[in-house]
């Protein structure tokens, strides 16, 4: 149903309430389908649900489904989580490293900045969330 610019799971329906189905899946790292997963550490599967907003009424608890995610947005959510925090970190290493001239302060106030930037990330999850849109389709 999807497509390359997609990221796609098969999952269940786990319970519905309303127009807000929270579907539980299993998400796996392209190590998890290698076939010498076990001779390496980096395998891995991890069990996860989501809230998956429609306006469609056709589904049924524990219906099997697959769950589509935009790959852009995986993108965005990897550079809100991972890539912009530590670009933050490194930005302010520098420029106390060079004012201060104190590895610990600079190390120490580098780290710091995380606090407030996951703090604002947290405060505006509700706004966050809400471009975060996965899809449901029926298996058939």
């Amino acid at each position: 149903m999807s497509d390359s610019k997609s990221i796609e799971h098969r999952g269940r329906i786990e319970s519905i309430n309303g127009n807000q189905i929270k579907v539980r899946f299993i998400a796996q790292s392209a190590c998890a389908s290698c076939h010498a997963k076990g001779a390496c550490s980096a395998a891995d599967m991890q069990e996860k649900v989501v809230d998956v907003f429609t306006q469609t009424n056709h589904y049924q608890v524990g219906e099997t489904v697959n769950i589509v995610l935009r790959q852009s947005l995986g993108f965005k959510a990897l550079w809100l989580g991972y890539v912009l925090p530590f670009l933050l970190v490194l930005l302010l290493l520098i420029i106390l490293s060079v004012t201060t001239k104190n590895e610990v302060i600079s190390g120490v106030g580098a780290l710091l900045v995380l606090i407030p930037y996951y703090s604002i990330l947290y405060y505006t999850r509700n706004k966050v969330q809400k471009q975060f849109t996965f899809t449901l389709y029926k298996i058939d």
